[in-house]
């Protein structure tokens, strides 16, 4: 059966190239090895990412349109030549590929049984491989934009807790982008848009990241507007 994604916000954030930079500096230490990027979308990750401990990266991408860009910018070269895509869910990979690192990034919270996909995951995830979990956080913050993009859920951390899988060991749990939480919780009671304009992506990823760049650290990512959760397979 196809799947269509029914979001429109992947070319928006796909510009917010602050806010992925910000995130690569905090991620790539987890990303190495066989990586499998569930979700993929257009492929916007892959070059923050993707660094020389990547050996290859598979982009799994449920979507037959968002599947075909990526395997256009592959083939003219807009992404490195490791990659290679997958069209399909994590049921669709054969079942004895294993990857060193296995990621959501904002994608776990489109998947309705989202603890069913992390025990399907796990079975994928080599001894000491890390699965990273990037997702909005705090349900109190569920727009109409959330529910436009297909949104189930927003998580918080004891949320993210209950879904560790067996035999993993969750070893980080951090909020990210505390300006942005502040400019989520404006949207929530003042404005309730469906989909952000360009500008104010503009805004929040040129202003507010950069702010939260710093106070981040100060407040010891105690609160934020985005979740990260980081498990190591210790089986």
């Amino acid at each position: 059966m196809s799947y269509q994604y029914i979001g429109s916000e992947l070319e928006l954030f796909a510009a917010a190239t602050n806010w992925k930079a910000y995130l690569a500096e905090l991620l790539r230490r987890f990303v190495a090895g066989r990586v499998l990027e569930v979700g993929a979308g257009i492929g916007s990750n892959v070059s923050y990412l993707h660094n020389n401990l990547v050996r290859e990266w598979t982009c799994l991408e449920p979507d037959q349109h968002l599947a075909r860009r990526i395997e256009e910018r592959l083939a003219s070269g807009q992404l490195p030549t490791s990659g290679r895509m997958i069209t399909g869910t994590t049921a669709s990979i054969d079942g004895s590929a294993q990857f060193d690192t296995i990621l959501y990034l904002d994608v776990l919270e489109h998947i309705l049984e989202d603890c069913a996909e992390l025990i399907r995951a796990r079975r994928h995830l080599a001894a000491k491989g890390y699965l990273v979990v990037v997702a909005p956080a705090h349900q109190f913050l569920f727009t109409a934009f959330d529910a436009a993009i297909g949104h189930h859920r927003r998580y918080n951390r004891a949320r993210l807790r209950a879904l560790t899988p067996r035999g993993c060991l969750l070893t980080t749990c951090l909020m990210l982008d505390c300006a942005g939480f502040f400019a989520s919780l404006a949207n929530k009671a003042l404005l309730s848009a469906a989909l952000p304009s360009k500008r104010q992506i503009a805004c929040w990823d040129k202003l507010l990241v950069s702010v939260s760049r710093v106070l981040d650290r100060v407040i010891g990512n105690s609160f934020g507007k985005t979740i990260v959760a980081v498990w190591r397979h210790d089986d």
